[in-house]
């Protein structure tokens, strides 16, 4: 072998061997694998649909250096454990509702819905501009998880029940699917709050093991059928007026991004927040439309008397969760000042102009 050719062959060995040992390892030293765990069917509507919108937005804005994999309620992880996971190590991030979480400590509650409390844009307004995210870390940080804003659902109706509910009797020994501190208000006028998954509403509705659900509203509520037990459909709900998601991360993944991949995952986070509400609101119309038109369901509105002991029950439960321990009393009194001043602002504003609105049909 004369010396030229020599020289040829062994830059070409070279340069595979450089190939082989250099290429792969650089690719996938820059690709983060996520698992996110849900407390929702695949691909439910608005709930399972965000996580999922949220992964691909992820994966392409960071151009294949984050890889978010989604799984549904009970695919890893039961749809309840979901922080439990995240803390745990079983999963990076989760999507779901945090008043899930309240055992934990009842601060968790105030970051979902709470009764009498914000509508979506005020909770927005206290997460973002009125201490809230603040108090959400304080919150997150003592279980190793930095939340995110994840989607809101909107006003929720007042749920399912086998009849009209006309008195506070009929609230007496009822057992009603019903989470977080609306639960607990329940719990005070007499009846018993059951916590179940989604998945699980209807079998219990079915089978006579809960009298009363309340989920969502008319797009998820048709969704899972609860017309087929029973027809009562009341409204509006006092204990969900804007109720929030949540997107959980591990607190060391968080800590770990450069600053520019904390803004990526937190835009985008705001953004499936956003599009997920407005998701809602489009949906929701023709859902009821639906619900009363073909499946027969009866409306059913809650009297001011009423709504006026969900109130006084409600300020006593919100009380007693400010009182269970340090930083939910923090968050509560945070609820309360924010909330006088969001008030006085919507009902000048928003409240003022719905009720002149309604002056003028349109047709």
């Amino acid at each position: 072998m004369d010396r030229r050719s020599f020289i040829k062959k062994a830059g070409l060995a070279t340069g595979a061997a450089a190939a082989t040992t250099l290429a792969a390892p650089a690719i996938a030293q820059d690709v983060t694998e996520i698992k996110m765990v849900t407390s929702w069917p695949k691909n439910f509507p608005g709930l399972g649909t965000a996580p999922e919108n949220f992964a691909k937005a992820i994966n392409s804005a960071s151009d294949g250096r984050y890889q978010v994999k989604v799984f549904a309620g009970g695919e890893l992880v039961p749809p309840l454990k979901c922080n439990d996971a995240v803390q745990e190590g079983t999963a990076e991030m989760y999507h779901s509702a945090d008043y899930y979480y309240q055992g934990k400590t009842k601060a968790y509650a105030f970051f979902t819905a709470v009764p009498f409390g914000f509508r979506p844009d005020e909770i927005d307004a206290w997460i973002h501009h009125g201490g809230g995210q603040e108090l959400w870390d304080e919150v997150g940080a003592q279980f190793g998880v930095k939340h995110l804003v994840g989607g809101n659902s909107g006003s929720q109706m007042g749920g399912w029940f086998r009849k009209p509910i006309t008195t506070l009797e009929d609230f007496k020994g009822i057992k009603m699917r019903i989470p977080g501190l609306g639960g607990d208000v329940v719990n005070a006028l007499g009846g018993t709050s059951v916590t179940l998954a989604g998945s699980e509403i209807l079998p219990a509705l079915q089978s006579g093991t809960i009298d009363a659900a309340e989920w969502v509203g008319p797009w998820n509520d048709l969704a899972f059928g609860f017309y087929k037990v029973t027809s009562h459909y009341h409204y509006p709900g006092f204990h969900e007026p804007g109720s929030m998601l949540s997107f959980g991360m591990n607190k060391g993944l968080w800590e770990g991004m450069s600053d520019a991949d904390k803004a990526m995952f937190s835009h985008i986070a705001a953004g499936v927040n956003n599009m997920t509400l407005a998701e809602f609101n489009a949906n929701n119309t023709q859902a009821l439309e639906t619900l009363l038109t073909k499946h027969n369901v009866e409306l059913h509105e809650f009297s001011d008397e009423l709504y006026k002991a969900f109130g006084e029950a409600a300020k006593d439960v919100l009380a007693t969760a400010g009182a269970s321990d340090a930083v939910s009393g923090k968050v509560y009194a945070s609820f309360l000042d924010f909330r006088k001043k969001a008030l006085r602002w919507s009902d000048l504003s928003d409240r003022s102009y719905m009720n002149k609105r309604a002056l003028t049909d349109f047709g």
